[in-house]
């Protein structure tokens, strides 16, 4: 399980950010995780409250939002959700494709109380 590590950094990253900006408390941390990415929400929400513990950060919430892993299709240029339409355009039924987004991890906000 790679999150547990990518948490802590998520961790840290945040601890930096809210010493160099003199924030007084942090309410709530928020991600965004592309449907694509090799992240997987539910571990990350399970390894935050150990990533946080005694840390500056052990009273926040997080909240993440999942972005769509869409392709476009490069025999008819047609946008989908790949995961939704089985990795195949569901105009031509081609399997040629190009990822769009849904790879992403990103600490989107910061919410400062």
């Amino acid at each position: 399980m790679h999150e547990l590590g990518v948490v802590i950094e998520v961790v840290k990253t945040v601890e930096r950010v809210v010493l160099e900006q003199n924030l007084n408390k942090v309410d709530t941390i928020v991600l965004q995780i592309g449907e694509l990415s090799s992240m997987i929400p539910r571990y990350i929400r399970e390894c935050y409250p150990a990533a946080v513990d005694r840390t500056i950060l052990q009273d926040t919430k997080l909240e993440i939002e999942i972005l769509p892993g869409n392709g476009i299709c490069k025999d008819c240029n047609n946008v989908f959700n790949l995961l939704e339409n089985n990795r195949k355009c569901p105009k031509c039924e081609s399997s040629n494709w190009e990822v769009l987004c849904g790879k992403e991890f990103f600490i989107k906000e910061i919410i400062a109380c």
